[in-house]
Protein backbone atom coordinates (compact mmCIF):
# COMPACT_ATOMS: atom_id res chain seq x y z
CA UNK A 1 0.00 0.00 0.00
CA UNK A 2 1.16 3.55 -0.60
CA UNK A 3 2.48 5.51 2.35
CA UNK A 4 0.68 8.64 3.43
CA UNK A 5 1.95 9.90 6.79
CA UNK A 6 5.48 9.54 8.04
CA UNK A 7 4.17 7.62 11.09
CA UNK A 8 3.01 4.97 8.60
CA UNK A 9 6.23 4.92 6.61
CA UNK A 10 9.39 2.99 7.09
CA UNK A 11 12.13 5.16 8.58
CA UNK A 12 15.08 3.68 6.83
CA UNK A 13 18.71 3.71 7.76
CA UNK A 14 20.75 4.49 4.69
CA UNK A 15 23.24 2.05 3.34
CA UNK A 16 21.80 -1.41 4.04
CA UNK A 17 23.36 -3.94 1.74
CA UNK A 18 22.82 -7.52 0.75
CA UNK A 19 26.30 -8.49 1.83
CA UNK A 20 27.38 -9.66 -1.62
CA UNK A 21 30.89 -8.26 -1.14
CA UNK A 22 33.20 -7.80 1.79
CA UNK A 23 33.57 -4.88 4.17
CA UNK A 24 32.69 -6.53 7.47
CA UNK A 25 33.15 -4.30 10.49
CA UNK A 26 33.93 -1.18 8.48
CA UNK A 27 30.64 -1.43 6.62
CA UNK A 28 28.70 -2.07 9.84
CA UNK A 29 30.36 0.90 11.55
CA UNK A 30 29.52 3.10 8.56
CA UNK A 31 25.90 1.94 8.75
CA UNK A 32 25.65 2.71 12.48
CA UNK A 33 26.95 6.24 11.95
CA UNK A 34 24.90 7.04 8.83
CA UNK A 35 21.94 9.39 8.98
CA UNK A 36 18.41 7.99 9.11
CA UNK A 37 16.46 9.25 6.10
CA UNK A 38 12.67 9.34 6.04
CA UNK A 39 11.35 7.86 2.84
CA UNK A 40 7.87 6.96 1.70
CA UNK A 41 7.26 3.64 0.01
CA UNK A 42 6.21 3.88 -3.61
CA UNK A 43 2.55 4.74 -4.04
CA UNK A 44 -0.09 2.10 -4.55
CA UNK A 45 -3.26 3.84 -5.67
CA UNK A 46 -6.51 3.34 -3.83
CA UNK A 47 -8.33 5.64 -6.24
CA UNK A 48 -9.75 4.79 -9.69
CA UNK A 49 -8.04 5.69 -12.95
CA UNK A 50 -9.74 8.29 -15.12
CA UNK A 51 -10.82 6.59 -18.35
CA UNK A 52 -11.91 9.19 -20.90
CA UNK A 53 -12.17 6.95 -23.99
CA UNK A 54 -15.00 4.46 -24.48
CA UNK A 55 -14.31 1.02 -25.93
CA UNK A 56 -15.27 1.96 -29.48
CA UNK A 57 -12.84 4.88 -29.48
CA UNK A 58 -10.03 2.67 -28.16
CA UNK A 59 -10.73 0.06 -30.83
CA UNK A 60 -10.62 2.73 -33.57
CA UNK A 61 -7.28 4.07 -32.30
CA UNK A 62 -5.79 0.57 -32.07
CA UNK A 63 -7.02 -0.35 -35.56
CA UNK A 64 -5.61 2.88 -37.00
CA UNK A 65 -2.28 2.22 -35.27
CA UNK A 66 -2.12 -1.22 -36.90
CA UNK A 67 -2.82 0.45 -40.25
CA UNK A 68 0.10 2.83 -39.70
CA UNK A 69 2.47 -0.03 -38.85
CA UNK A 70 1.48 -2.05 -41.92
CA UNK A 71 0.68 0.48 -44.64
CA UNK A 72 2.97 3.39 -43.69
CA UNK A 73 5.60 1.57 -41.67
CA UNK A 74 8.31 2.78 -39.27
CA UNK A 75 11.96 3.57 -39.91
CA UNK A 76 14.79 1.75 -38.13
CA UNK A 77 17.73 3.84 -39.35
CA UNK A 78 21.38 2.79 -39.52
CA UNK A 79 20.53 -0.53 -37.89
CA UNK A 80 20.89 -3.57 -40.18
CA UNK A 81 20.57 -5.94 -37.21
CA UNK A 82 17.15 -4.49 -36.36
CA UNK A 83 16.00 -4.88 -39.95
CA UNK A 84 17.15 -8.51 -39.90
CA UNK A 85 15.29 -9.20 -36.66
CA UNK A 86 12.10 -7.72 -38.07
CA UNK A 87 12.42 -9.66 -41.31
CA UNK A 88 12.89 -12.92 -39.41
CA UNK A 89 9.77 -12.07 -37.36
CA UNK A 90 7.64 -11.69 -40.49
CA UNK A 91 7.80 -7.97 -41.26
CA UNK A 92 8.37 -6.60 -44.76
CA UNK A 93 11.48 -4.47 -45.23
CA UNK A 94 11.73 -1.65 -47.77
CA UNK A 95 15.14 -0.02 -47.39
CA UNK A 96 15.12 1.13 -43.74
CA UNK A 97 11.31 1.11 -43.58
CA UNK A 98 9.73 -1.74 -41.63
CA UNK A 99 6.14 -2.71 -42.47
CA UNK A 100 4.72 -4.71 -39.57
CA UNK A 101 1.76 -7.00 -40.39
CA UNK A 102 -1.42 -6.39 -38.45
CA UNK A 103 -1.36 -8.10 -35.08
CA UNK A 104 2.37 -8.96 -35.10
CA UNK A 105 3.52 -6.12 -32.84
CA UNK A 106 0.73 -6.79 -30.35
CA UNK A 107 1.59 -10.49 -30.35
CA UNK A 108 5.24 -9.72 -29.61
CA UNK A 109 4.30 -7.27 -26.83
CA UNK A 110 2.50 -10.07 -25.00
CA UNK A 111 5.80 -11.50 -23.70
CA UNK A 112 6.71 -8.28 -21.84
CA UNK A 113 6.04 -8.56 -18.08
CA UNK A 114 3.00 -6.77 -16.66
CA UNK A 115 4.99 -5.81 -13.55
CA UNK A 116 8.61 -6.01 -12.48
CA UNK A 117 10.77 -5.01 -9.54
CA UNK A 118 13.64 -2.58 -9.96
CA UNK A 119 16.06 -3.38 -7.18
CA UNK A 120 17.94 -0.73 -5.21
CA UNK A 121 21.17 -1.39 -3.33
CA UNK A 122 19.13 -0.83 -0.18
CA UNK A 123 16.45 -3.54 -0.61
CA UNK A 124 13.90 -1.43 1.29
CA UNK A 125 14.14 1.17 -1.48
CA UNK A 126 13.33 -1.25 -4.32
CA UNK A 127 10.26 -0.32 -6.38
CA UNK A 128 7.54 -2.28 -8.15
CA UNK A 129 6.77 -1.02 -11.65
CA UNK A 130 3.28 -1.60 -13.02
CA UNK A 131 -0.10 -2.57 -11.60
CA UNK A 132 -1.59 0.18 -9.44
CA UNK A 133 1.80 1.46 -8.35
CA UNK A 134 3.28 4.92 -8.93
CA UNK A 135 7.03 5.50 -8.67
CA UNK A 136 8.21 9.13 -8.57
CA UNK A 137 11.56 10.23 -10.03
CA UNK A 138 13.14 13.70 -10.52
CA UNK A 139 13.72 15.83 -13.61
CA UNK A 140 15.78 14.38 -16.46
CA UNK A 141 18.01 15.96 -19.08
CA UNK A 142 18.30 19.77 -18.60
CA UNK A 143 21.59 21.33 -19.74
CA UNK A 144 20.99 24.36 -17.50
CA UNK A 145 20.36 24.84 -13.79
CA UNK A 146 18.79 27.75 -11.94
CA UNK A 147 18.92 28.92 -8.35
CA UNK A 148 17.80 32.08 -6.61
CA UNK A 149 21.37 33.29 -6.02
CA UNK A 150 23.22 32.56 -9.27
CA UNK A 151 20.33 32.52 -11.73
CA UNK A 152 20.46 30.47 -14.94
CA UNK A 153 23.74 28.81 -15.95
CA UNK A 154 25.14 25.66 -17.52
CA UNK A 155 24.99 22.63 -15.25
CA UNK A 156 28.13 21.13 -13.71
CA UNK A 157 28.91 17.79 -12.10
CA UNK A 158 28.68 19.53 -8.72
CA UNK A 159 25.10 20.52 -9.56
CA UNK A 160 24.38 16.94 -10.60
CA UNK A 161 25.66 15.61 -7.28
CA UNK A 162 23.68 18.23 -5.39
CA UNK A 163 20.44 17.15 -7.09
CA UNK A 164 21.13 13.50 -6.29
CA UNK A 165 21.64 14.50 -2.65
CA UNK A 166 18.41 16.51 -2.61
CA UNK A 167 16.57 13.56 -4.12
CA UNK A 168 18.03 11.21 -1.52
CA UNK A 169 16.80 13.47 1.28
CA UNK A 170 13.34 14.13 -0.20
CA UNK A 171 10.87 11.90 1.66
CA UNK A 172 8.30 11.60 -1.12
CA UNK A 173 10.58 10.57 -4.00
CA UNK A 174 11.18 6.88 -4.66
CA UNK A 175 13.79 6.90 -7.41
CA UNK A 176 17.02 8.80 -8.05
CA UNK A 177 16.31 9.20 -11.77
CA UNK A 178 18.99 9.50 -14.43
CA UNK A 179 20.41 12.66 -16.02
CA UNK A 180 18.96 15.03 -13.43
CA UNK A 181 20.99 17.71 -15.22
CA UNK A 182 23.64 17.49 -17.95
CA UNK A 183 27.08 18.19 -16.40
CA UNK A 184 28.65 20.24 -19.20
CA UNK A 185 32.03 20.57 -17.44
CA UNK A 186 32.75 16.85 -17.93
CA UNK A 187 33.63 15.35 -21.36
CA UNK A 188 30.61 13.97 -23.19
CA UNK A 189 32.18 10.53 -23.57
CA UNK A 190 32.98 10.26 -19.85
CA UNK A 191 30.25 12.11 -17.99
CA UNK A 192 27.98 9.05 -17.83
CA UNK A 193 30.58 7.41 -15.57
CA UNK A 194 30.51 10.31 -13.11
CA UNK A 195 26.71 10.45 -13.18
CA UNK A 196 26.40 6.74 -12.48
CA UNK A 197 28.92 7.03 -9.64
CA UNK A 198 26.82 9.81 -8.09
CA UNK A 199 23.67 7.67 -8.19
CA UNK A 200 25.52 4.63 -6.87
CA UNK A 201 27.34 6.34 -3.99
CA UNK A 202 25.29 9.40 -2.95
CA UNK A 203 21.96 7.57 -2.63
CA UNK A 204 20.72 4.03 -2.10
CA UNK A 205 17.61 4.43 -4.26
CA UNK A 206 17.11 2.85 -7.70
CA UNK A 207 18.45 4.81 -10.68
CA UNK A 208 18.65 4.94 -14.47
CA UNK A 209 21.37 4.00 -16.93
CA UNK A 210 22.96 5.88 -19.83
CA UNK A 211 21.38 5.82 -23.31
CA UNK A 212 23.54 8.30 -25.22
CA UNK A 213 25.59 5.53 -26.88
CA UNK A 214 25.29 1.72 -26.74
CA UNK A 215 28.75 1.34 -25.18
CA UNK A 216 27.66 3.67 -22.36
CA UNK A 217 24.64 1.48 -21.77
CA UNK A 218 27.04 -1.45 -21.49
CA UNK A 219 29.16 0.54 -19.01
CA UNK A 220 26.00 1.07 -16.96
CA UNK A 221 25.34 -2.66 -16.83
CA UNK A 222 28.94 -3.45 -15.92
CA UNK A 223 29.03 -0.89 -13.11
CA UNK A 224 25.82 -2.41 -11.74
CA UNK A 225 27.49 -5.81 -11.83
CA UNK A 226 30.12 -4.36 -9.47
CA UNK A 227 27.50 -2.70 -7.26
CA UNK A 228 25.03 -5.59 -7.03
CA UNK A 229 27.05 -8.63 -8.09
CA UNK A 230 27.18 -10.13 -11.58
CA UNK A 231 24.87 -13.04 -10.80
CA UNK A 232 22.29 -10.77 -9.18
CA UNK A 233 22.20 -8.47 -12.23
CA UNK A 234 21.84 -11.46 -14.57
CA UNK A 235 18.68 -12.54 -12.74
CA UNK A 236 17.17 -9.21 -11.65
CA UNK A 237 16.33 -5.75 -12.99
CA UNK A 238 18.50 -3.03 -11.44
CA UNK A 239 18.27 -0.37 -14.19
CA UNK A 240 15.38 1.44 -15.86
CA UNK A 241 16.49 3.65 -18.74
CA UNK A 242 14.79 6.14 -21.06
CA UNK A 243 14.71 5.25 -24.78
CA UNK A 244 13.04 8.02 -26.78
CA UNK A 245 11.50 7.47 -30.20
CA UNK A 246 12.27 10.12 -32.79
CA UNK A 247 8.68 10.97 -33.54
CA UNK A 248 7.20 10.65 -36.03
CA UNK A 249 7.77 6.94 -36.61
CA UNK A 250 11.59 6.82 -36.50
CA UNK A 251 13.80 4.62 -34.33
CA UNK A 252 17.43 5.78 -34.47
CA UNK A 253 20.44 3.53 -34.02
CA UNK A 254 21.70 5.28 -30.86
CA UNK A 255 18.55 4.81 -28.83
CA UNK A 256 17.84 1.37 -30.30
CA UNK A 257 21.43 0.35 -29.57
CA UNK A 258 20.90 1.26 -25.92
CA UNK A 259 17.58 -0.62 -25.87
CA UNK A 260 19.26 -3.67 -27.41
CA UNK A 261 21.98 -3.60 -24.73
CA UNK A 262 19.52 -3.30 -21.86
CA UNK A 263 17.01 -5.83 -23.18
CA UNK A 264 19.75 -8.40 -23.78
CA UNK A 265 20.90 -7.90 -20.17
CA UNK A 266 17.30 -8.22 -18.84
CA UNK A 267 17.30 -4.56 -17.80
CA UNK A 268 14.30 -2.29 -18.31
CA UNK A 269 13.80 0.36 -20.95
CA UNK A 270 11.11 3.02 -21.20
CA UNK A 271 10.00 3.10 -24.84
CA UNK A 272 8.69 6.63 -25.13
CA UNK A 273 7.61 8.77 -28.10
CA UNK A 274 8.64 12.42 -27.79
CA UNK A 275 5.38 14.10 -28.73
CA UNK A 276 4.94 17.79 -29.38
CA UNK A 277 1.46 18.04 -30.83
CA UNK A 278 1.45 20.06 -34.04
CA UNK A 279 5.16 19.40 -34.65
CA UNK A 280 5.97 15.72 -34.08
CA UNK A 281 2.36 14.53 -34.08
CA UNK A 282 -1.01 15.69 -35.46
CA UNK A 283 -2.75 18.63 -33.81
CA UNK A 284 -5.74 16.45 -32.90
CA UNK A 285 -5.85 14.36 -29.73
CA UNK A 286 -7.17 11.28 -31.56
CA UNK A 287 -4.43 11.53 -34.20
CA UNK A 288 -1.73 11.92 -31.57
CA UNK A 289 -3.04 8.93 -29.60
CA UNK A 290 -2.96 6.85 -32.78
CA UNK A 291 0.66 7.76 -33.48
CA UNK A 292 1.65 7.11 -29.85
CA UNK A 293 0.00 3.70 -30.03
CA UNK A 294 1.81 2.80 -33.26
CA UNK A 295 5.22 3.97 -32.07
CA UNK A 296 5.03 2.27 -28.69
CA UNK A 297 3.72 -0.96 -30.19
CA UNK A 298 6.70 -1.07 -32.56
CA UNK A 299 9.25 -0.12 -29.89
CA UNK A 300 8.02 -2.53 -27.22
CA UNK A 301 7.70 -5.30 -29.79
CA UNK A 302 11.30 -4.73 -30.88
CA UNK A 303 12.53 -5.07 -27.29
CA UNK A 304 10.89 -8.49 -27.22
CA UNK A 305 12.57 -9.46 -30.49
CA UNK A 306 15.89 -8.78 -28.76
CA UNK A 307 14.88 -10.80 -25.70
CA UNK A 308 11.42 -12.16 -25.05
CA UNK A 309 10.39 -11.32 -21.50
CA UNK A 310 12.69 -8.32 -21.16
CA UNK A 311 11.09 -5.70 -18.86
CA UNK A 312 9.81 -2.64 -20.67
CA UNK A 313 7.65 0.38 -19.87
CA UNK A 314 5.30 1.99 -22.38
CA UNK A 315 5.97 5.73 -22.30
CA UNK A 316 4.51 8.96 -23.60
CA UNK A 317 6.08 12.38 -23.24
CA UNK A 318 3.26 14.66 -24.30
CA UNK A 319 3.04 18.37 -24.89
CA UNK A 320 1.57 20.69 -27.49
CA UNK A 321 2.99 23.66 -29.35
CA UNK A 322 2.12 27.32 -29.09
CA UNK A 323 1.14 28.15 -32.64
CA UNK A 324 2.29 31.77 -32.25
CA UNK A 325 5.79 31.25 -30.82
CA UNK A 326 6.52 27.61 -31.64
CA UNK A 327 7.37 26.96 -27.98
CA UNK A 328 6.11 23.84 -26.20
CA UNK A 329 3.24 24.30 -23.75
CA UNK A 330 2.52 22.34 -20.59
CA UNK A 331 -0.34 21.66 -18.24
CA UNK A 332 -2.83 22.01 -21.09
CA UNK A 333 -6.15 20.17 -21.50
CA UNK A 334 -5.02 18.48 -24.71
CA UNK A 335 -1.88 17.05 -23.10
CA UNK A 336 -4.05 15.73 -20.28
CA UNK A 337 -6.40 14.05 -22.74
CA UNK A 338 -3.51 12.32 -24.51
CA UNK A 339 -2.02 11.24 -21.18
CA UNK A 340 -5.32 9.80 -19.96
CA UNK A 341 -5.95 8.05 -23.27
CA UNK A 342 -2.45 6.55 -23.46
CA UNK A 343 -2.94 5.18 -19.96
CA UNK A 344 -5.96 3.26 -21.20
CA UNK A 345 -3.99 1.94 -24.18
CA UNK A 346 -1.15 0.81 -21.90
CA UNK A 347 -3.53 -1.02 -19.59
CA UNK A 348 -5.13 -2.80 -22.55
CA UNK A 349 -1.67 -3.97 -23.57
CA UNK A 350 -0.84 -5.01 -20.02
CA UNK A 351 2.26 -2.80 -19.83
CA UNK A 352 3.59 -0.48 -17.11
CA UNK A 353 3.06 3.15 -18.10
CA UNK A 354 5.40 6.15 -17.93
CA UNK A 355 4.15 9.71 -18.37
CA UNK A 356 3.46 13.08 -16.69
CA UNK A 357 5.67 15.07 -14.31
CA UNK A 358 5.91 18.54 -12.80
CA UNK A 359 5.89 20.09 -16.28
CA UNK A 360 5.87 23.83 -16.91
CA UNK A 361 7.07 26.32 -19.49
CA UNK A 362 7.84 29.07 -17.01
CA UNK A 363 11.31 30.62 -16.74
CA UNK A 364 11.02 30.91 -12.94
CA UNK A 365 9.38 28.88 -10.16
CA UNK A 366 6.43 31.28 -10.17
CA UNK A 367 2.64 31.10 -10.41
CA UNK A 368 2.75 29.86 -14.01
CA UNK A 369 5.11 27.07 -12.96
CA UNK A 370 2.87 26.16 -10.04
CA UNK A 371 -0.36 26.06 -12.07
CA UNK A 372 1.11 24.05 -14.93
CA UNK A 373 2.99 21.65 -12.65
CA UNK A 374 -0.03 21.03 -10.43
CA UNK A 375 -2.14 20.24 -13.50
CA UNK A 376 0.50 17.85 -14.80
CA UNK A 377 1.10 16.05 -11.50
CA UNK A 378 -2.57 15.43 -10.80
CA UNK A 379 -3.07 14.36 -14.41
CA UNK A 380 -0.39 11.70 -13.91
CA UNK A 381 -1.99 10.38 -10.75
CA UNK A 382 -5.42 10.01 -12.37
CA UNK A 383 -4.06 8.67 -15.68
CA UNK A 384 -2.70 5.55 -13.98
CA UNK A 385 0.96 6.40 -14.55
CA UNK A 386 3.34 3.83 -13.03
CA UNK A 387 6.66 5.64 -13.47
CA UNK A 388 6.65 9.43 -13.34
CA UNK A 389 9.90 10.94 -14.51
CA UNK A 390 10.30 14.73 -14.08
CA UNK A 391 8.25 14.66 -10.86
CA UNK A 392 10.30 17.53 -9.41
CA UNK A 393 12.72 20.23 -10.55
CA UNK A 394 11.50 20.81 -14.13
CA UNK A 395 11.61 24.41 -15.39
CA UNK A 396 11.55 26.24 -18.74
CA UNK A 397 10.17 23.38 -20.81
CA UNK A 398 12.80 20.98 -19.51
CA UNK A 399 15.82 23.13 -20.38
CA UNK A 400 16.45 23.94 -16.72
CA UNK A 401 16.72 22.00 -13.47
CA UNK A 402 15.76 24.41 -10.68
CA UNK A 403 17.02 23.97 -7.13
CA UNK A 404 14.09 25.82 -5.59
CA UNK A 405 11.48 24.16 -7.77
CA UNK A 406 13.00 20.78 -6.98
CA UNK A 407 12.18 21.13 -3.28
CA UNK A 408 8.85 22.88 -3.99
CA UNK A 409 7.72 20.04 -6.25
CA UNK A 410 9.12 17.35 -3.98
CA UNK A 411 7.14 18.81 -1.09
CA UNK A 412 3.92 18.72 -3.11
CA UNK A 413 4.46 15.07 -3.97
CA UNK A 414 3.38 14.43 -0.40
CA UNK A 415 -0.08 15.63 -1.34
CA UNK A 416 -0.03 13.15 -4.23
CA UNK A 417 0.62 10.34 -1.75
CA UNK A 418 -2.33 11.49 0.35
CA UNK A 419 -4.71 11.74 -2.61
CA UNK A 420 -3.66 8.33 -3.91
CA UNK A 421 -4.53 6.67 -0.61
CA UNK A 422 -8.23 7.34 -1.14
CA UNK A 423 -10.73 7.80 1.67
CA UNK A 424 -10.36 5.77 4.84
CA UNK A 425 -13.68 4.13 5.68
CA UNK A 426 -12.58 2.32 8.82
CA UNK A 427 -14.70 2.54 11.96
CA UNK A 428 -12.23 5.03 13.41
CA UNK A 429 -12.42 7.20 10.28
CA UNK A 430 -16.24 7.20 10.32
CA UNK A 431 -15.89 9.19 13.57
CA UNK A 432 -19.37 8.39 14.90
CA UNK A 433 -18.05 8.47 18.48
CA UNK A 434 -16.76 12.02 17.89
CA UNK A 435 -20.06 13.19 16.41
CA UNK A 436 -21.93 11.72 19.41
CA UNK A 437 -19.49 13.24 21.90
CA UNK A 438 -19.63 16.76 20.44
CA UNK A 439 -23.31 16.89 19.52
CA UNK A 440 -25.11 19.95 18.17
CA UNK A 441 -23.38 23.31 18.64
CA UNK A 442 -20.09 22.01 20.02
CA UNK A 443 -16.58 21.83 18.53
CA UNK A 444 -14.18 19.00 17.85
CA UNK A 445 -10.88 20.51 18.99
CA UNK A 446 -10.85 18.78 22.37
CA UNK A 447 -12.80 15.61 21.71
CA UNK A 448 -11.20 12.20 22.15
CA UNK A 449 -11.25 11.33 18.45
CA UNK A 450 -9.38 14.52 17.56
CA UNK A 451 -6.81 13.91 20.30
CA UNK A 452 -6.18 10.42 18.95
CA UNK A 453 -5.80 11.45 15.33
CA UNK A 454 -4.69 15.07 15.05
CA UNK A 455 -1.03 14.25 14.36
CA UNK A 456 -1.79 12.24 11.24
CA UNK A 457 -5.24 13.50 10.17
CA UNK A 458 -4.10 16.09 7.64
CA UNK A 459 -1.20 16.17 5.21
CA UNK A 460 1.03 19.13 6.02
CA UNK A 461 3.56 20.81 3.79
CA UNK A 462 7.08 20.99 5.12
CA UNK A 463 7.80 24.08 3.04
CA UNK A 464 4.78 26.36 2.62
CA UNK A 465 4.08 29.15 5.12
CA UNK A 466 0.88 28.95 7.21
CA UNK A 467 1.84 31.50 9.88
CA UNK A 468 -0.26 34.57 10.74
CA UNK A 469 0.52 37.66 8.69
CA UNK A 470 2.29 39.40 11.58
CA UNK A 471 4.65 36.48 12.20
CA UNK A 472 5.31 36.05 8.48
CA UNK A 473 6.11 39.76 8.13
CA UNK A 474 8.44 39.77 11.14
CA UNK A 475 10.34 36.80 9.70
CA UNK A 476 11.13 38.69 6.49
CA UNK A 477 7.92 38.34 4.43
CA UNK A 478 9.49 35.52 2.48
CA UNK A 479 7.75 34.12 -0.58
CA UNK A 480 7.81 30.42 -1.47
CA UNK A 481 10.97 30.72 -3.58
CA UNK A 482 12.81 32.31 -0.65
CA UNK A 483 11.61 29.55 1.68
CA UNK A 484 12.68 26.93 -0.87
CA UNK A 485 16.12 28.51 -1.20
CA UNK A 486 16.62 28.20 2.55
CA UNK A 487 15.37 24.61 2.41
CA UNK A 488 17.86 23.72 -0.33
CA UNK A 489 20.76 25.07 1.72
CA UNK A 490 19.60 23.28 4.87
CA UNK A 491 19.20 19.96 3.07
CA UNK A 492 22.61 20.09 1.41
CA UNK A 493 24.31 21.13 4.65
CA UNK A 494 22.72 18.25 6.58
CA UNK A 495 23.25 15.60 3.88
CA UNK A 496 25.00 12.41 4.90
CA UNK A 497 25.91 9.75 2.35
CA UNK A 498 24.42 6.27 2.77
CA UNK A 499 26.93 3.65 3.81
CA UNK A 500 28.68 1.63 1.13
CA UNK A 501 30.91 -1.39 1.37
CA UNK A 502 34.51 -0.08 0.98
CA UNK A 503 35.47 -2.91 -1.35
CA UNK A 504 32.59 -2.11 -3.68
CA UNK A 505 33.51 1.58 -3.71
CA UNK A 506 37.13 0.76 -4.52
CA UNK A 507 36.06 -1.51 -7.39
CA UNK A 508 33.77 1.19 -8.83
CA UNK A 509 36.51 3.83 -8.56
CA UNK A 510 38.93 1.52 -10.35
CA UNK A 511 36.43 0.76 -13.13
CA UNK A 512 35.74 4.45 -13.75
CA UNK A 513 39.44 5.36 -13.67
CA UNK A 514 40.30 2.63 -16.16
CA UNK A 515 37.46 3.60 -18.51
CA UNK A 516 38.40 7.28 -18.45
CA UNK A 517 42.06 6.49 -19.08
CA UNK A 518 41.16 4.36 -22.10
CA UNK A 519 39.97 7.28 -24.25
CA UNK A 520 40.73 10.94 -24.86
CA UNK A 521 38.29 13.61 -23.73
CA UNK A 522 35.54 14.47 -26.20
CA UNK A 523 33.12 17.38 -25.81
CA UNK A 524 30.89 16.61 -28.77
Amino acid sequence: MGSVDMDEQVTERAGRRRGRTGGGGAARRAERTSTAIEAARYITRNVPNLDILHDEALEIIEANAETILWEIGVNFVNNPAALARWKDAGAEIDGERVHIPRGLARQLCATAPRTFTQHARNPERSVEMGGRNLVLAPVYGPPFVHDAVSGRRYATIEDFRNFVKLGHMSPWLHHSGGTVCEPTDVPVNKRHLDMLMAHMTLTDRPFMGSVTEPSRAQDSVEMCEILFGKEFVAENTVLTSLVNINSPLTFDDTMMGALETYAAANQASIVSPFIVGGAMAPVSVAGTLTQVAAETLAGVAYSQLVRAGAPVIMGAFVTSIDMNSGAPTFGTPEAAQVTYGTGQLARRLGLPYRSAGAFCGSKLPDAQAAYESANSLNMGLLAGVNFMLHACGWLEGGLVASYEKFVMDADQLGALHKLAAGIDMSEEAQAMDAIREVGPGGHYLGCAHTQRNFKTAFWRSRLLDYKPYETWSEEGARDTVALASVKVRQMLESYSAPAMDPGTREALDAYVAEKKASMPDAFS
